[in-house]
């Protein structure tokens, strides 16, 4: 489900199985398809002028590049192991944070990678600014970050749970 700072991710079992699913879908019958459609616009004739035939290396190219990220993603994946309940921040966890210190100004979100993105709670990646301010970070604590403008925000850690499908 989500990535560490080593390169682990751990993935519920349930987006494992999805992302499995769409690597083999993507490296066995796209792969396939892809390929006819460059063959089929090959075949058009000059290949300088042949918008199909570009249009289909483009999305072989973006295919591949997807079937690499997935491999790499899985490959490292650890599936059905939560962080502990500790109160630690890591990749895994729902975060509350208060702005500024400002306990009215907060947000939750689950410290977790893009592969996961949940529709219930929004997902902040923990190579994101934010979630590197925050990981490794106790409740209670103070977490700094840099903002897109260069400036510098602080935040402060209220809760931190593990994430419960």
């Amino acid at each position: 489900m989500t990535q560490t700072s080593d390169n682990v991710t751990w993935l519920t079992q349930e987006a494992y199985t999805q992302l499995k699913a769409e690597l083999e879908h993507l490296s066995g019958p796209a792969r396939s398809e892809i390929s006819k459609k460059i063959e089929a616009a090959r075949e058009e004739g000059d290949l300088r002028e042949n918008g199909g035939y570009h249009a289909a290396k483009e999305e072989q190219g973006k295919q591949e590049l997807r079937i690499r990220q997935l491999q790499q993603l899985l490959e490292n994946a650890k599936v059905g192991e939560a962080p502990a309940d500790d109160g630690v921040v890591e990749p895994g966890m729902v975060v509350t944070i208060a702005f500024d210190g400002d306990e009215d100004d907060t947000i939750t979100f689950l410290l977790a990678s893009r592969e996961y993105a949940s529709t219930d709670i929004e997902t902040y990646s923990p190579q994101s600014p934010l979630g590197t301010g925050v990981n490794g970070k106790k409740v209670g604590q103070n977490a700094e970050y840099e903002l897109p403008n260069g400036k510098m925000a602080s935040v402060k850690i209220l809760k931190a749970k593990p994430y419960q499908d």
